[in-house]
Order: C-alpha cells, then sequence, then structure tokens
C-alpha cells in the first residue's frame, strides 16, 4: 500500500508541475509545425490549473474545456480534410498561439538504430538528396531518448516539428525519410512522421505492462521496477557487490606517459609493428586482445593539397578512435557505429611528410579497422588512399576479466534495455495523438532468441493498437537485411530464423513487410541503403493504408508446396508481374533437407509462377528453405516488379 500511495503521489506530481503556475502548458507533439491527421477525431489536450476554463481556437472553430481537479484538460475536434497551413490559439489565465499547422497524415516510426539513423549519417550516400529535396509539408518530430521504469510518463521529451527543408532533412531518420518522401509524391498529403527509436534497444522496451499480463514472470519484473521500496533495496545489494569486487589497476596509457606523447610527429616509431590497414589485429599477429592502440601513417602530400581544408575518411572503428595530424587534434568518435569523417581544417596539412596518427579504444571482442569502407584523404582537386601499410604499438592492454566475477546475475539495470522502459517514455505519451499507422524497424538486439520473437512482435501490435485506440491501424515493419559473413553452404542462422518469425506476423491482419535481404551490408549492421527499405515500407502504406488496388507492393511470398517424386513445387503470394531471376542466370539460394535435416543446395528453375526444386542428394525432400543464412547474398528470386521473395523455411507436403 505505501509503494501505491508513493507511485500516486509521483503521478500527481508530475501533473501539478505542469498546473501549479495555472498558465495553459501543451504537450510536445502539440506545437508549431505539427502535422494533425486527417479524416479521424482528435483530441487535443494539455494542463493548466484546477478547475480553469480552456478555449481552443482552429480551423474556423472554437471548443471549450474545463481542468479537472488534477489540472488535465482534453477537447475532441471532429474530422477534417487534408489542408492548411493553420493557426491554432488555446486561451486560459495565458494564450499560447502555434503557427503553421497541417493537416495531413501522421506515422508512428519506432524501432532500433536503423530506424534511428539519421540522414546526416547517410550525407555521402545520398548527396544529391540532402542538396536538392525541398519538402516543406513533410515533418518530422524527433523524439528525444528517455527511459524510465517506475510507471508511465504523461510527456515526451522535449522536441519540435521539423519540416524536410535545407538542413533539417539532416535530422530525419533515413528510413522514414524515405518513406515519408514517396508517400508525398505519390499522394501531395501533408506527411508527418514521429520517430521514436533508440539504438540497441529490445522489442520489450517498447512495450506496455499491459502485453506482459499473460507472463507471469515478466508481470512480476515490471511491478518490482515499480515499487520503490523494491529498487532501492537492489540499489543496494549492487552497490556492496560493487564494493566487494577486486580493486583493478589504473589504466596507464604508455602513449601519454613518456617524455615524448606518440601523437608527437617527432616521436621515433621505427620499433612499431606493421598493419594492413584495414583489418582487425587479431588477424595481424595479436589475438585475444583488448586495450589502447595507436596506429600510424607517414603521409606524402603532393603541394596542391598543402595548406587546404580536407576530409578524412576512416571507414568504421571498434570501437573508439582520436584522430592526430602533425600532432594536432583532428576529432574523436566514442562508439563503433559511426562512420569517421573528419575535417582537416585548413592550414594544417602541409606539402611533403604529414604523420597522421589514430588512436582506438577497444574495450570487447574483435577490435580494428572494419574493411570495405572508405579510408582516404580527400580534397577537391585530390584524394589519397590511405589503405595499405600502417605502423601500430599498444598503449595499454586490458586485464581480462576476474573469472570470479563473471556471470553475475545481478547487473546495474539499464531502463531501456528492460521490458516497458521506452513504452513508459517515448510511447505512452503519444498515443491520445492520432495517427495514419505504424512503421517499425528492430529485431537485431533480439535475434539471440527468435522463436520467442513470433511472440512479441504480434503482442507488441496488438499492444499499440490498443492503447492508440483507433482501431486494427495499419502495422508496416521491415525485415532484418543481411548482415555478416556470407556463407557459401547451406547453414543454421538465428538471423534466418529470425526472419521466419518476421514472416509469420503477416497472419495478424493489416500488416505488412518489406523484405531488406538486398539492402544489407556484410560489414555493417547499419547499412546505408534505406531508400529501398524505405520505399518498399511505403508501398505496403499504399496498399494496406490508402487502398491502392493497382501496385505491386511485396516481392513473392512463400504460400505453398506439393512434392511429385524427389521434385518440390514451390508455389507463392505476389507473383505478379511474373517471377525472375536478379543478376544471374540461375536461380539460387533455395537448399533441400531429407528427414535427417541436413539440407543441401537444390536445382531450381522457375515455372510459370511457381518454382521447381530438385537435389541429386535429396531423394525423399522433407524440408525445405529459401535465403536461409545470416547474409543470404546467393538469394536472387525476384518478381519482376523488382521487390525481392522472403526468406522462409517450410516442410515438404506429401499429401497430393
Amino acid at each position: 500500500m505505501r509503494t501505491k500511495l508513493i507511485l500516486c503521489c509521483f503521478s500527481w506530481l508530475l501533473v501539478f508541475s505542469f498546473s501549479v503556475s495555472g498558465k495553459v502548458t501543451l504537450p510536445q507533439l502539440v506545437s508549431s509545425h505539427m502535422v494533425l491527421q486527417r479524416e479521424t477525431p482528435l483530441t487535443i489536450w494539455g494542463w493548466a490549473a484546477a478547475k480553469e476554463k480552456i478555449t481552443i481556437s482552429f480551423n474556423g472553430k472554437m471548443y471549450k474545456a474545463i481542468t479537472d481537479e488534477q489540472g488535465s484538460w482534453s477537447v475532441k475536434m471532429n474530422k477534417m480534410k487534408a489542408g492548411g497551413p493553420y493557426k491554432m490559439i488555446v486561451k486560459g489565465e495565458n494564450t499560447i498561439t502555434l503557427e503553421d499547422i497541417m493537416l495531413g497524415d501522421v506515422w508512428f516510426c519506432s524501432g532500433q538504430s536503423n530506424m534511428a539513423l539519421p540522414m546526416e549519417r547517410l550525407k555521402e550516400a545520398y548527396p544529391q538528396v540532402i542538396e536538392k529535396d525541398h519538402f516543406p509539408l513533410i515533418r518530422n518530430f524527433f523524439v528525444p531518448t528517455k527511459s524510465n521504469l517506475s510507471g508511465e510518463s504523461i510527456d515526451l521529451p522535449p522536441g519540435k516539428w521539423v519540416p524536410a527543408t535545407g538542413a533539417g532533412i539532416l535530422s530525419f531518420g533515413g528510413t522514414s525519410y524515405f518513406f515519408a518522401k514517396t508517400l508525398f509524391q505519390k499522394y501531395n498529403i501533408p506527411i508527418g512522421i514521429i520517430n521514436s527509436s533508440v539504438g540497441g534497444t529490445p522489442i520489450e522496451a517498447w512495450m506496455s505492462r499491459d502485453a506482459f499480463l499473460t507472463n507471469p514472470a515478466q508481470t512480476k519484473k515490471i511491478n518490482n521496477f515499480r515499487d520503490s521500496a523494491f529498487m532501492a533495496n537492489y540499489q543496494k545489494r549492487l552497490k556492496e557487490k560493487n564494493l566487494a569486487r577486486p580493486t583493478t589497476a589504473p589504466v596507464v596509457d604508455e602513449g601519454l606517459s613518456g617524455p615524448v606523447k606518440w601523437t608527437d610527429p617527432d616521436f621515433n616509431a621505427s620499433g612499431w609493428r606493421k598493419f594492413w590497414m584495414p583489418g582487425y589485429w587479431a588477424d595481424q599477429g595479436l589475438r585475444n586482445f583488448n586495450g589502447i592502440f595507436y596506429f600510424r601513417k607517414e603521409l606524402q602530400i603532393p603541394a596542391e593539397m598543402s595548406g587546404q581544408q580536407a576530409k578524412l575518411y576512416l571507414g568504421r572503428i571498434i570501437d573508439a578512435d582520436s584522430v592526430f595530424l602533425n600532432g594536432k587534434f583532428i576529432g574523436n568518435t566514442t562508439y563503433q557505429y559511426p562512420p569517421r569523417r573528419y575535417v582537416i581544417p585548413a592550414g594544417l596539412l602541409k606539402s611533403g611528410k604529414n604523420i597522421l596518427i589514430v588512436k582506438v579504444v577497444s574495450s570487447s571482442g574483435k577490435g580494428g579497422f572494419v574493411p570495405d569502407k572508405n579510408y582516404s584523404l580527400l580534397t577537391p582537386e585530390k584524394k589519397i588512399d590511405l589503405r595499405g601499410e600502417w605502423s601500430f604499438e599498444v598503449g595499454y592492454a586490458q586485464p581480462k576479466q576476474n573469472q570470479a566475477f563473471r556471470g553475475e546475475t545481478e547487473m546495474p539495470l539499464v531502463a531501456q534495455n528492460e521490458p516497458t522502459g521506452l513504452f513508459n517514455t517515448m510511447v505512452s505519451p503519444a498515443v491520445q495523438f492520432a495517427i495514419k499507422g505504424f512503421v517499425w524497424y528492430q529485431g537485431e538486439s533480439n535475434t539471440g532468441d527468435p522463436k520467442a520473437y513470433g511472440q512479441l512482435l504480434p503482442a507488441l501490435i496488438k499492444d499499440w493498437r490498443n492503447k492508440w485506440k483507433q482501431g486494427d491501424l495499419p502495422f508496416i515493419y521491415a525485415q532484418l537485411p543481411n548482415f555478416m559473413e556470407a556463407s557459401y553452404l547451406p547453414e543454421e542462422s538465428s538471423w534466418a530464423e529470425f526472419r521466419q518469425s518476421q514472416l509469420q506476423a503477416l497472419s495478424v491482419p493489416n500488416t505488412g513487410m518489406a523484405v531488406a535481404i538486398d539492402a544489407g551490408e556484410w560489414n555493417d549492421i547499419h547499412p546505408l541503403d534505406k531508400k529501398d527499405v524505405g520505399e518498399r515500407l511505403a508501398l505496403w502504406a499504399s496498399h494496406l493504408a490508402y487502398h491502392d488496388q493497382k501496385i505491386i507492393y511485396s516481392g513473392p511470398i512463400y504460400k505453398s508446396n506439393h512434392a511429385k517424386g524427389s521434385e518440390v513445387t514451390l508455389n507463392f503470394d505476389h507473383t505478379k508481374p511474373g517471377l525472375m531471376i536478379k543478376g544471374a542466370d540461375k536461380l539460387t539460394g533455395f537448399a533441400l533437407a531429407g528427414e535427417d535435416k541436413v539440407f543441401y543446395w537444390a536445382q531450381a528453375r522457375i515455372a510459370g509462377d511457381a518454382v521447381v526444386l530438385s537435389s541429386p542428394l535429396v531423394v525423399k525432400p522433407a524440408f525445405i528453405r529459401y535465403a536461409w543464412a545470416d547474409n543470404p547474398d546467393r538469394a536472387n528470386l525476384y518478381n519482376k516488379a523488382n521487390l525481392p521473395a522472403s526468406p522462409f523455411e517450410a516442410e515438404v507436403d506429401h499429401s497430393r
């Protein structure tokens, strides 16, 4: 009872903080430049002093409300057609005027890093888009990251609506930008994007407490999160465990400890090891090793580059880096995923010998410089390739983790990785804001348990639809792209199993899945091709939300099969305007297995709208797989609308 009282008081204080001054306050989403959902009833809400009279003037009509005892108020607006710009005036003790409001279609876009990845990270991939696009009627509200386990927040973290013009485009998520652009160009309706995404987060964090009511273990966990006494005791135990840990020696970086720092161009590095850039030191004679490393390259700069501002591209580095040129600090990146792009200021490059130093901090895993990326130094007139021979030395060797403290069950809680941790703060406060549908790009953090995702994704869909109370809103999601090294033999794959779980979620009504197995990169979990993914998601939106009956919106989706002897014929949905092989003269990516479930590549051919499989190594086929790999680069079945077939696994039907 005491805990419930504390939580109730806490919730009341949150509301009271908005209303104590008596002034009208609006939620973050209700602000200038917003897009409101056309042709659906709307709710506008906010806070003020208790029992205060509120009036709203919008689109030629007046609406009235009186705040309740807690200072909350809301008004209902009837359906309105697309249009604008409009002004909204909200009056109470004070007056708030909102400008440039459009009525159009609003999409709630969510997930992890591939939904969050901004256009700024993609500007080298889409320079013409960044330079020339100008769409003031496409607006983006990017929700800042905030997590909380103690309960649902009443408002989003501070943010604003930004139109897709000029530098504003850079703040859009790449996937959601191309999604919105496609829809706007096709339907000429203002498009609003609410992008609520956080990198590296599991699906459970985006689900409400209600979504776990049939899971006693998770429900208990969530209730504990909301119990202040339990959490205080938990933190106390963690603190005691940390005090019991053996003290570790301080980090001593030899690169900074000597009379001459290793970043100094005059330092004598003649004894350093050789390193071939790009690559990993584990592949170049230094295994199972983390710590601090210094990489050195002597550059010969031609006279025409001397003194110029230049761009330095260092691909992607695992994990963190700091860059120095001729002893001057250029810039740094604190984690492994962003592309390394640094500006060398004018006057620093000199004709002849220049020393480039990259300090790398690797905390775990296989550290180094990711291959097949851009490693170069560039001015408008000339480009220097930085691949090739460098030298390196170890500044600090990270000790192995103490065996006695490995695998401890109690670790500090990271709220954004726990059930409800992001729903509470980045979803729940938005559910009163009417939308057209959902776009979801998430899953990498859940690939360790692909079968569980088969239940979690439908549960999230149901949960969000229940919270928005707008019926079975379209829910469109991206299937995970190809990633990691390719295999030239059939293999087991948790990513393939995960894609199967995503495929099965199409059984939920009014859902759509954009296949992306040709849009990834083997060496980057954040592939640059967000255009194909965004446009394929928009095709599904055209079908589900705009009821466009003429478009081809999906690649082939496995439907059924039947066996005749050792041959298996596969039938697909979405074969129009016909099946095709892309980029080759032979259909590949299919595998067959007998009852032993040992898979062999199948001989495959297109027969009308079907695919026929056989293998001399499988006399009686029992199982079929297509594109079943982390990186299914052999998969090349498409329809003639240039949309790829989804990966799948199925049992062979011998009943006919």
